[in-house]
């Protein structure tokens, strides 16, 4: 007689793990606040948390409903960004196919790239005054860092055996430029606008410490003044919870339009 084949169970979604840790997370949270083990002054627990938000939700902030402070960082970080990847992108993909553009642009790009958009904020102000447009550009340097660092290593990065490819079929320098190089830097071109979107959105606190009275950040820093904690707390989950949206958004955007590197 033949031996029946042990039943193997199926894995756990990874959804199902995340949740998991999720549920950890908050279960230990709500078991140290609420055994007195970390004051709630400095760690307030979730259920008081949960009535701040709703106190937030229905009376907002310093006048101010909540979703105009997230309406307005998501603006500026929005703006900035849509400012630095159309002049990043570009770029980089012309410094990565263009050995002569990169070797003259290069090394300013290179001496930029490591200097903290924080560190211009004085400048911003100075410039541009405590108006949008200083936090706009501040934004829009960081996303342009990124974009076309990336855009210009997706350009750079083409296989010799593409381009030969398609020189033997008398394909013009253009047409080789928008139908081989740009198709094939567009999954490096992602990845940079992933990581210039995710710092985007964490400048526009830094810079909405500086003279604003509406936003995300400024809720945060007058929060902390105040020493309302909770109100900090939910400003940083905010920050988070918008954040890892926007990831969504762009890994979604990217499934769609780079649909050949499901089949890679």
């Amino acid at each position: 007689m033949s031996r029946a084949l042990p039943v193997r169970l199926a894995a756990p979604p990874a959804w199902a793990w995340s949740l998991l840790g999720l549920s950890v997370v908050a279960a230990a949270w709500t078991l140290v606040t609420n055994l007195g083990w970390f004051s709630e002054t400095y760690l307030p627990s979730p259920q008081r948390l949960g009535g701040e938000l709703l106190t937030l939700i229905e009376r907002g902030y310093r006048g101010a409903p909540l979703y105009e402070h997230i309406g307005i960082s998501l603006w500026r970080t929005l703006s900035g960004f849509a400012v630095g990847v159309l002049l990043g992108v570009p770029l980089g993909l012309f410094t990565g196919h263009s050995r002569t553009a990169g070797a003259v642009l290069e090394p300013l790009v290179a001496f930029l790239r490591p200097i903290p958009p924080i560190a211009f904020i004085p400048m911003a102000v100075l410039y541009f005054g405590l108006g949008e447009t200083g936090k706009i550009v501040l934004i829009a340097f960081t996303a342009f860092n990124y974009a076309q660092v990336n855009a210009h290593a997706g350009a750079a990065g083409v296989p010799d055996a593409y381009l030969r490819a398609a020189h033997s079929m008398g394909l013009s320098q253009r047409q080789i430029f928008w139908r081989v190089i740009v198709p094939a830097a567009v999954p490096q071109i992602f990845t940079g606008l992933k990581v210039a979107m995710a710092l985007s959105w964490a400048v526009v606190v830094a810079a909405e410490l500086v003279g604003a009275q509406r936003g995300i950040g400024f809720m945060i820093s007058d929060a902390a003044q105040m020493f309302r904690i909770p109100v900090v707390f939910i400003g940083i989950a905010c920050i988070g919870v918008i954040g890892l949206l926007l990831n969504f958004a762009l890994n979604a955007l990217q499934r769609h339009l780079v649909h050949w590197e499901r089949h890679a």
